[in-house]
């Protein structure tokens, strides 16, 4: 009998830790085994199926110790029952859940820690504990992995990166269409004579405080002022409710007089096409990334990106010449946190490049991307852990 994965995340909504159970669903399918995910439910519940792995329905979202015990008692069940080999977390509350289940099960227990969670206080240190507890504890970047040793000092020996991969078939300028391109244009109200040759700077984020929205206007206010008119800043993100922040933001757009350079244009679900249509992307963190997944994309489009210098971004952008880094040339630049002028500054000297060098660096960052940061990477990567805890290949483990 094949080995049986199960995965547990609160919900499947559109993010980086639910796309990664899809396409471990899919990894574990294709390698013989059998994929379960335990979850609230989501849109992605239906990729989950469509990639040949099964749905559990079950409150995995809930942070009521009561309930989370509950959960726990259910996972226990469901291990017993579906003969599951391996649990696989990806989020803490739910792996408070998973960790007791499988820990009564006698079966291995991996997590992958996905976020620079917000820890001011020994309780939550406890409660993120949990998230550096499994036989095996994936991080999604160096970043991560040092937060975790410096957190929880687990054995270095069980801590491994996994940087999370991008799909270069999706994310590929021949995948996209112009039909797709002039839908998305149109939806940014750029299918105008006015904005016809404007430059494309995007900034694609939720509409938080911690994503840097306000230093991007500052960068078109900046530009403004200098007197440079060659592009248009659209802010790609859903406000999630916040609806103060998105307001404020609208007023500083007012105040600058800037509503002909920067656009509020809300979720984006077409991320490719955005890519496609963009000249320049740039990722404005105030606080730390885990991983950072609009900058891996839009190298993997071919899109130049600048990004703050912190947290995990500078691992992997294709900075250059310097440590690590494949290429010799640049196709992604780091500037200071909260920088406005810096980041118009960096976008004045792009936009200084000719046709020809943007097709030479475009074609350095897609192979830089594909070479060493692919979905199918990640895949093969987080099967050989699997493999590993279970002692050989899940097409014939627990035989």
């Amino acid at each position: 009998m094949s080995a049986t994965i199960l995965q547990i995340i609160p919900e499947l909504k559109t993010g980086g830790a639910e796309k990664s159970v899809v396409e471990m669903t899919e990894a574990v399918v294709r390698a013989g085994g059998r994929s379960l995910v335990v979850t609230e439910g989501g849109a992605l519940c239906d990729d989950v199926i469509a990639k040949g792995g099964t749905i559990i329905k079950m409150p995995a979202s809930t942070k009521n110790p009561m309930k989370m015990w509950l959960n726990g008692k259910a996972i226990a069940k469901l291990i017993r029952d579906e003969n599951i080999s391996l649990v696989h977390a990806r989020s803490r509350a739910p792996a408070w859940s998973g960790y007791w289940a499988a820990r009564a099960a006698k079966v291995p227990f991996v997590t992958t820690y996905h976020g620079a969670y917000n820890q001011k206080s020994s309780l939550k240190g406890f409660y993120n504990g949990v998230m550096a507890k499994g036989d095996w504890v994936i991080a999604n970047s160096k970043f991560t992995a040092n937060l975790i040793l410096d957190r929880h000092a687990p054995d270095p020996d069980r801590l491994t990166v996994i940087y999370r991969g991008v799909d270069v078939d999706d994310i590929d300028p021949d995948a996209v269409s112009i039909e797709r391109e002039q839908a998305m244009r149109s939806s940014w109200g750029l299918d105008i004579d006015e904005y016809k040759n404007k430059k494309i700077i995007l900034h694609a984020a939720r509409l938080t405080e911690w994503k840097g929205q306000r230093d991007v206007i500052e960068a078109a206010a900046q530009l403004k002022r200098r007197g440079d008119d060659r592009s248009v800043m659209i802010l790609a993100g859903d406000a999630q409710g916040r609806v103060a922040y998105e307001n404020d933001l609208k007023e500083l757009i007012k105040k600058d007089g800037l509503e002909k350079h920067v656009k509020l244009v809300g979720h984006v679900s077409d991320m490719a096409a955005a890519y496609k249509l963009a000249d320049i992307v740039v990722v404005a963190s105030r606080e730390a990334e885990a991983f950072g997944r609009a900058a891996a994309e839009a190298q993997a489009m071919g899109c130049p990106v600048i990004a703050t210098d912190i947290g995990a971004p500078p691992e992997f952008l294709n900075l250059g010449k310097g440590e690590a880094q494949a290429q010799d040339q640049a196709t992604a630049w780091l500037v200071p946190v909260a920088d406005g002028a810096a980041i118009a500054t960096r976008i004045l000297s792009i936009l200084e490049f000719q046709p020809n060098e943007l097709q030479v660096m475009a074609d350095i960052s897609r192979r830089y991307i594909k070479e060493n940061f692919t979905t199918l990477n990640m895949q093969n990567q987080t099967i050989q852990v699997y493999e590993t805890l279970l002692g050989g290949p899940l097409a014939t483990v627990r035989g």
